[in-house]
């Protein structure tokens, strides 16, 4: 047997594991198949030499695959194109009333359709097949604490509450509110006040390019990764002019807007009263599926 004939046969055996996904991911089968088909045509493109765990290998590159289509599919404003065939069981279609009988059915189908691509990816993978955070991170863009903070929005969506208690949404927001003050007037002590001393800064790719074509001696380009209070808040002290506060996805947020359109996104999670991470987000599909209200 080759190494191809190999790797295809145990595609086939987790073929009906992807398919699930998939379909859980974008609410139509022909799409889930076209997503199993492009995992397929990656694997047999892959080195799969490293790879120890090849079903949570198929499982991560077909979740990317999936994110991928709804944000085309976000970006063009579609809607699965069978998706009110989704929602209607045939007399002798076993396939679908397995499905309705399945944990996720016609209804969590439809109200997952109305998630942001990031989240749908990160709530389908981690509360429907159990993958780790960790895992989900890197497909999603986010750090792990931040693709929790997108499940936890996802599941509460699907639950039919959109927000946090009021209480805790309205200190989140004066949080922000007082972190861009601070930062655009330079109050390096006010910042550190609202930082955790183990905060950590991360930047997509996008925002770190932008940020080096800006660089000078005077403004340091913005690493993808920066630790510690200190250093954060040295990075945004006298920065943030072009920054509004916002509703980033349900969440207190800012929103750069230089020329009036939205160009990068900056989204906090909390510990408590002190900010525990920010992620700088400026990849323009990231940007364009973003949930913005300011």
């Amino acid at each position: 047997m080759t190494a191809g004939d190999f790797l295809a046969e145990r595609f086939e055996a987790d073929r009906a594991h992807l398919r699930a996904v998939a379909l859980r991911m974008l609410g139509s089968r022909s799409a889930a198949d076209d997503a199993v088909q492009e995992t397929f045509l990656r694997l047999m493109r892959a080195d799969t030499s490293g790879i120890a765990n090849l079903t949570g290998w198929l499982t991560t590159a077909l979740a990317r695959v999936c994110l991928d289509m709804l944000r085309a599919r976000n970006s063009r404003h579609e809607v699965p194109v069978d998706g009110e065939a989704e929602g209607v069981v045939a007399p002798g279609d076993t396939e679908r009333e397995t499905l309705i009988a399945d944990s996720v059915g016609v209804a969590m189908l439809v109200v997952l359709e109305t998630l942001p691509p990031a989240e749908r990816v990160a709530f389908v993978l981690h509360d429907l097949f159990d993958v780790s955070f960790d895992v989900i991170a890197p497909v999603v863009g986010r750090s792990p604490a931040a693709a929790r903070q997108l499940a936890s929005r996802g599941r509460r969506r699907i639950r039919g509450s959109t927000s946090e208690p009021e209480a805790d949404r309205a200190r989140q927001r004066q949080l922000v509110e007082a972190f861009l003050i601070a930062s655009q007037s330079g109050d390096f002590a006010a910042l550190l006040a609202l930082l955790d001393p183990d905060v950590v800064l991360r930047a997509d790719a996008a925002a770190v390019a932008g940020s080096r074509a800006r660089a000078s001696r005077d403004v340091p380009a913005l690493p993808p990764e920066l630790r510690g209070r200190e250093a954060v808040a040295e990075i945004f002290r006298n920065r943030a002019r072009a920054a509004r506060p916002a509703t980033v996805d349900g969440e207190a947020g800012l929103v750069f807007l230089p020329d009036g359109v939205p160009r990068l996104l900056v989204t906090f999670v909390f510990d408590g009263d002190a900010i525990a991470e920010i992620a700088m987000i400026a990849d323009p599909a990231a940007v364009a599926e973003a949930a913005l209200q300011y």
